[in-house]
């Protein structure tokens, strides 16, 4: 029997829409819930265009495109969901109202997961009278294509919510990571965020073009690292005497690096010539065309390493 078979996403923009491809491919029904008009167009087209990759890659499961209604009302569209996912914009009050609405629609047993980026468990939990079934549940954009979710509880967490979580996670496809203590930005967006500033302070102080930065890391490093993680490379990196081995050997050389990398933050200046840099990246390729090829890429690769992974 299929885990929460009837689902809820509350929001109808990038993230929501593809949370709502995703669950719609694995099998669930989904009640869609967004205050604007355009929202039921908006997600049956991205449902429309997202289905031949989520077909490609093996997650369409006994899933119906059509199984998805539209509710202008969030409590109605949480009543008899077992699993809600959240992904209003990040703006404290709006999602403070938006649980205050649903949580006397929600039925006993219902799991609710934020898609929250900026904001913490500990803030969203704000909202709630009682907290307990509201556990984080961030995606990487977008949730359709990307596995990685990472999700928290706190004290206030009842029991069983979490792994209630990853495991239907783990059901529509996901590659899930527990966060055990709160920090600002989780785990992934700041290791996003580390990169990016070094990769902006490289740029800034000349040593390379916002092309070059970019082509150094998805023509070199970003290529063992969707393979696997920074530690475990690295561990691998000095043979048969691993990462003790390794620490021995580049010790000093990270120290210096390290010491050495930029601290900065985004200015109007440093905004323009990131923007100027990108413009020239991009040449003649819009948004949309540049969106497409990034997805085709990541279902490529997706599809080269799943049977790998699966040894």
């Amino acid at each position: 029997m299929t885990e929460f078979k009837h689902t809820a996403a509350l929001g109808a923009g990038v993230i929501g829409a593809s949370w709502t491809a995703l669950f719609l491919a694995s099998g669930r029904s989904v009640a869609v819930y967004d205050p604007q008009d355009k929202a039921e167009k908006a997600v049956r087209d991205y449902v429309e265009t997202a289905w031949p990759t989520l077909e490609e890659l093996g997650l369409v499961k006994d899933g119906n495109p059509d199984a998805v209604t539209f509710h202008k009302s969030a409590s109605d569209a949480v009543a008899g969901a077992r699993f809600v996912q959240e992904s209003v914009p990040e703006q404290l009050p709006l999602k403070h109202a938006l649980f205050a609405e649903i949580e006397p629609a929600l039925d006993d047993d219902a799991t609710v997961a934020s898609s929250a980026s900026g904001l913490t468990l500990s803030e969203l939990q704000g909202g709630w009278k009682n907290p307990s079934r509201l556990v984080l549940g961030h995606p990487f954009n977008p949730p359709h294509l990307i596995p990685l979710v990472e999700v928290m509880g706190n004290d206030k967490t009842a029991a069983g919510t979490v792994e209630a979580a990853e495991r239907f996670y783990q059901a529509v496809g996901k590659v899930t990571i527990r966060v055990n203590r709160e920090v600002p930005g989780h785990v992934a967006n700041r290791l996003q965020a580390a990169i990016w500033r070094e990769a902006i302070h490289l740029v800034k102080e000349g040593v390379a073009s916002v092309e070059d930065v970019d082509k150094a890391v998805w023509a070199g490093p970003g290529l063992r690292w969707a393979a696997m993680g920074p530690t475990m490379l690295f561990h691998l990196g000095a043979g048969e005497g691993g990462l003790a081995s390794f620490c021995e050997r580049y010790t000093d050389s990270f120290n210096r690096w390290w010491d050495d990398l930029g601290v900065l933050h985004l200015d109007g200046a440093t905004v323009s010539q990131l923007v100027d840099g990108v413009t020239a990246e991009a040449g003649d390729e819009n948004p949309a065309r540049l969106s497409a090829k990034r997805d085709a890429l990541i279902t490529a690769m997706q599809k080269a390493t799943a049977e790998l992974r699966r040894q």
